[in-house]
């Protein structure tokens, strides 16, 4: 057989992969995160992560993407048209997205971005928890969709908090003991308030995604859970899905001869999934530069699950017909608009591989 021909049959059998991938990859009800490998381990669908009226709780350690993440949904949503017609609702309450919303996540996204509330032409953001839940009730009530980004719940302080610090100042004051803390009753809020809102965003098809810091563990199991967060049981318990992110790696290149740190790797793992019922971890690479690298993710999911092979810098990617280093073929993908036929792979190889870890018996139930 001459190398032509196997050349020629060799890329044939690649095509079939792309072909093959399971015709459920909808986009009609999700909402993509912007991370190929994030949608996979949510929904085992490559272009979709979050769906229409679910909550979802983001857990991460500090620089580990949360904002960057939820703000890419955005970016995403403002791309699809299945999202045209919610509102793009961000609660600031960090003040921490200083970032050049146009630049890294386009125009789209940036022009229907809006706050909470607008109060004599100001931006008004959260401060309290009752205010968050006052706010999206003003959302739901309006009656457009939307996908209500909170960013943080850890920077929101409650009612019986400012209480407390006013009573305990006061006696301080006077020369008196202060009273101890007995926690700042977010947690109840919250297990009384979610229980409301989650039937409320499925009537609507909104989308929440909650934001919360991780904290470190201590005392009896921190050995085994050396990362927790605060706001309490609830934020867990509605959700549809609870991720939780953090840095691994750091990415360096050399330029003039130094060293420099140019991004990071980011671990997302799902702690909790009623989309398919498992919990598994994904990396995805961020840069500060540009932001998730979702090509740049899907080839190395590929290379590690040995679908695509690297001999030194080459890089064989057969369904693209290519050969050659990973940069000249994300140039390729990018200027060939290949984007959605990468992420067609990636979906089918994730699939193949579920389906292979599958414990398969004989029906129990017909």
């Amino acid at each position: 057989m001459t190398k032509r021909r196997t050349q020629e049959i060799q890329e044939a059998a690649a095509e079939e992969v792309v072909k093959e991938a399971p015709e459920k990859f909808s986009r009609s009800n999700y909402l993509s995160s912007g991370s190929t490998m994030l949608n996979l381990a949510l929904t085992d669908n490559p272009f979709g992560a979050f769906r229409k009226g679910c909550y979802y709780f983001l857990v991460g350690d500090s620089s580990s993407g949360k904002t960057f993440l939820s703000c890419t949904s955005l970016a995403e949503a403002a791309a699809s048209p299945v999202f045209k017609d919610h509102r793009f609702i961000f609660d600031d309450v960090e003040n921490g997205a200083l970032m050049d919303m146009e630049k890294f996540f386009g125009k789209k996204m940036a022009d229907r971005l809006e706050a909470p509330r607008v109060v004599s032409g100001e931006k008004t953001f959260s401060s309290t928890i009752e205010d968050f839940y006052f706010h999206i009730d003003d959302a739901l009530q309006d009656g457009r969709p939307f996908i209500y980004i909170l960013d943080s719940m850890d920077c929101l302080t409650s009612e019986k908090e400012s209480e407390e610090f006013n009573s305990n100042k006061k006696k301080v004051r006077d020369g008196k003991s202060q009273d101890g803390s007995y926690g700042d009753g977010k947690a109840k809020k919250n297990s009384t308030g979610m229980r409301t809102l989650v039937n409320r965003l499925k009537k609507t098809d909104s989308i929440l995604i909650v934001i919360s810091q991780t904290r470190d563990n201590i005392g009896f199991g921190a050995q085994f859970n050396p990362k927790t967060r605060s706001g309490g049981n609830a934020l867990k318990f509605y959700a549809t899905a609870e991720i939780w992110s953090s840095v691994i790696k750091t990415i360096t290149k050399t330029v003039q001869g130094q060293s420099r740190h140019v991004g990071k790797t980011i671990q997302v793992q799902t702690k909790k999934n009623r989309h398919t019922g498992r919990e598994g971890k994904v990396t995805t690479p961020i840069y500060p530069s540009y932001g998730i690298d979702d090509m740049e993710g899907c080839i190395d999911y590929l290379l590690e699950e040995d679908h695509w092979k690297q001999n030194k810098a080459k890089i064989d990617a057969p369904e693209l017909s290519f050969e050659g280093t990973k940069q000249k073929l994300i140039e390729k993908i990018e200027a060939d608009g290949l984007e959605d036929k990468v992420r067609k792979i990636v979906g089918k190889v994730w699939c193949d591989i579920r389906d292979a870890c599958a414990h398969k018996r004989k029906k129990r139930y017909e």
